[in-house]
This record gives structure tokens, sequence and C-alpha cells, in this order.
């Protein structure tokens, strides 16, 4: 048999790279994608208080006084806690979906920017929850040293890598879509 043999495929691994390159998206787009976020999680929030304001008023004017007004204000203070924490699980559970299946959160596609892994590869769930928020979550709670640690990872965005200090810890990337 010869030293060469022609025919064998290659042995390489194969990945998932994109064909183009990446074009990392910019520090305002990162910033507006954050803030959409928190409206968004805002929003649903004080739609369960509106709701709150407006159905416990009225159940109360239905229910009269004693204790059957007692209970009608309880009934709708449980509702409207009911319905903002559901509509809060919603957007959590779309944030989740969206992130394994895109890599984006509500703010990350309205602003059409996403994250990968620095290889270009996509960055699944576990990887993002575990690797790029719950140790900034863990960080931010220590006591007055918390808030440095967030703080410098936000600043972080300000290198020429644009990777702040969760981007560094799950070896991830914020990048443009099309």
């Amino acid at each position: 048999m010869s030293e060469y043999q022609e025919f064998r495929p290659p042995t390489a691994a194969l990945t998932d790279a994109p064909a183009e390159p990446l074009e990392l998206a910019g520090r305002g787009a990162r910033l507006g994608a954050k803030c959409v976020d928190g409206l968004t999680v805002l929003a649903v929030l004080l739609g369960a208080g509106i709701a709150a304001a407006i159905g416990i008023p009225i159940l109360a004017a239905v229910h009269g006084a004693g204790p059957s007004r007692l209970f009608g204000l309880t009934a709708a203070a449980l509702v409207a806690g009911l319905l903002g924490f559901l509509a809060l699980v919603g957007l959590i559970v779309l944030n989740c979906v969206w992130l394994q299946r895109y890599g984006q959160t509500v703010g990350k596609r309205a602003l059409r920017i996403r994250i990968v892994r620095s290889n270009g590869e996509r960055a699944g769930l576990g990887r993002i929850f575990a690797l790029r928020y719950l140790p900034m979550i863990l960080l931010g709670a220590i006591p007055k040293l918390g808030l440095l640690i967030t703080l410098a990872d936000y600043l972080l965005i300000f290198r020429d890598s644009r990777k702040c200090l969760h981007d560094q810890f799950a070896d991830t990337i914020v990048v443009k879509t099309e």
C-alpha cells in the first residue's frame, strides 16, 4: 500500500462556524438592548399593577361592606398578583427559548444583535445562563463589592474587544445579525 491514500476523507472536526465574518455589535446597540429588556420587564409589572389598580376598586364596589368586601379585595389582589407573576414567567420563558434558538433576548432581537461563542458558533442556553448570567448574579450579590464588580463588568465594554466580564466568563461575543 502506498503512503498516500488518495480517497480517504478528511479527519478534521467540522464546526458550525459562520460563512461570513462576524461584525461586533456596537456599544450603543448593546446598551439599547439592555434598556429594552428592562423596559419589557417594567411593562409587564406595570400591566399587572394597572390591572390591580382597576380590578380591586371594582370588586370592592361590587361586594359592598362587610366580610364579603374583604374577600373580594383579597381575591382581586391574588388574581392581579398571579397574572403579573404568570406574565413575568412567560417573558422569562420567551427569553429562554429565544436565547437557546437565536442567542437573543427580546431587547437583542429588537436591536438585531445576538450572542455567539467567540469562534462564531452558537452559544447554547446552558452556557449563556451558567457562565454568562449566573456568575454575575452571584458576584453582584456580594455586599458593597458586588456593586463595583457590576460596574466594572459594564465598563469593560469600552475595550477594543467590546467584551464585558460576563462575556469573558462565557467565552462569548455579541454580534450584529442580518
